[in-house]
């Protein structure tokens, strides 16, 4: 089956990844591929660097991380959007080598030929999230939506306030169309 994806310039960051053929909705597109490094690999070498807001890392467990710095595939190149049209979904191996659980990018609705793919990164830091990081994780989705920042809230009463902040976005924007 040939690819319906291609990697070219995004409009919210760098490179994006866009749909050549129509998807629908439950659709697998791609998987997302490169090197199984440990986390401890990873946090001693410059690829994992939280002060960067840049990562082709992708946690997979407690163990492992898929490091598409190495071996990556076009998938690496999807951005982030507060309202993702595709998700990530986790397939773990039925073994015990948890290097071979293995990501895939899924479509949750369905994408029209040229429309840009995007999923929620999901991003946690163990470290406080200062301005600072906000600014260097910055969203740049432009969806009425956007939460402003790719780190998840760190506690469920800031998620809360983010959901409802979220909320009110799209009341607002509804209102204005």
């Amino acid at each position: 089956m040939p690819s319906k994806i291609a990697a070219r310039r995004s409009a919210i960051h760098g490179n994006g990844v866009f749909a050549t053929a129509a998807i629908k909705k439950g659709e697998r597109v791609v998987e997302y591929k490169g090197r199984r490094r440990t986390h401890e690999e990873v946090d001693a070498g410059d690829t994992g660097d939280a002060d960067s807001g840049h990562t082709f890392l992708f946690t997979i467990n407690d163990e492992y991380v898929i490091d598409a710095n190495f071996e990556g595939g076009t998938a690496k190149w999807i951005n982030h959007s507060c309202d993702p049209n595709c998700e990530a979904v986790l397939e773990e191996d039925e073994g015990d080598d948890r290097r071979k659980d293995r990501v895939f990018i899924e479509a949750i609705r369905d994408i029209a030929k040229g429309e840009e793919l995007s999923y929620n990164y999901g991003i946690t830091l163990a470290e406080k999230h200062t301005k600072r990081l906000k600014e260097i994780w910055a969203c740049r989705c432009g969806s009425p939506a956007c939460t402003g920042t790719m780190l998840q809230p760190k506690s469920e009463k800031k998620k809360a306030r983010q959901e409802a902040e979220k909320a009110e976005k799209l009341r607002r924007h509804a209102m204005q169309g």
